[in-house]
C-alpha cells in the first residue's frame, strides 16, 4: 500500500454503507453511549464538510463534521473520525481533519469542537475547552473537550450544553 493510491474526497450518500461499517470496526457497540454520539444522532452532519479517504474504491478513513449550539454560540462537532487498522499511523487521519479544518473555516465556520486526546489533536490546532464552559448530555471526560478556533476567541460565545443545531430551529 503507497499513500501515493490514497484519494481523498467530499463524502457522499455512496460512502454511508461503508463509513458506518468503518465506524462500527473502530469504535464497536459502545459508540451508541458516547455523548458525542447522543449529540450527533439529533440531526444530520455536514455533507459537505465531511470527507473520506479511498483505497481501491473503498473507504479507508473518514471525518464528519456536525453543526451544534451551546447557548447562543454555534460551532461544528467533528467525528467520528476513523481509520481501518490497516491504514493507521500514515498521516491519512491528520490530513482528513486538515482537509475539514479548511473546509469549515471557508464556508465561515468560528470553531470546530471534539472529545479526543490532546496529544493526538493538539498538534493539529485544538486546545482544552475551558472547565465548566461547556457541557455534554452524557458523562464525558472533559480533559478530552477540545476546541479548534478558526476566529481567535470563537470559545468565549459558546456556553452550557452542547445540542446539535437542528434542535433549536
Amino acid at each position: 500500500m503507497s499513500l501515493a493510491e490514497i484519494i481523498y474526497l467530499p463524502e457522499t450518500p455512496a460512502h454511508d454503507a461503508e463509513i458506518d461499517s468503518l465506524n462500527e470496526d473502530a469504535f464497536g457497540p459502545g459508540r451508541f453511549t458516547r455523548a458525542a454520539y447522543k449529540i450527533r444522532e439529533g440531526g444530520p452532519h455536514e455533507r459537505a464538510l465531511s470527507f473520506v479517504a479511498l483505497s481501491q474504491g473503498r473507504v479507508v478513513a473518514s471525518v464528519r463534521m456536525t453543526p451544534v449550539m451551546a447557548g447562543k454560540g454555534r460551532s461544528l462537532m467533528l467525528g467520528p473520525l476513523a481509520v481501518r487498522p490497516a491504514y493507521k499511523n500514515l498521516g491519512i487521519g491528520r490530513k482528513l481533519v486538515a482537509m475539514a479544518l479548511e473546509a469549515a473555516a471557508k464556508a465561515g465556520w468560528a470553531s470546530v469542537l471534539l472529545v479526543g486526546d490532546y496529544p493526538y489533536y493538539g498538534p493539529l490546532g485544538f486546545a482544552k475547552v475551558p472547565y465548566g464552559q461547556l457541557s455534554m448530555p452524557r458523562p464525558v471526560d472533559y480533559d478530552r473537550l477540545l476546541i479548534h478556533e478558526i476566529t481567535p476567541g470563537a470559545v468565549t460565545g459558546l456556553k452550557g450544553e452542547i445540542v446539535h443545531a437542528a434542535q433549536l430551529r
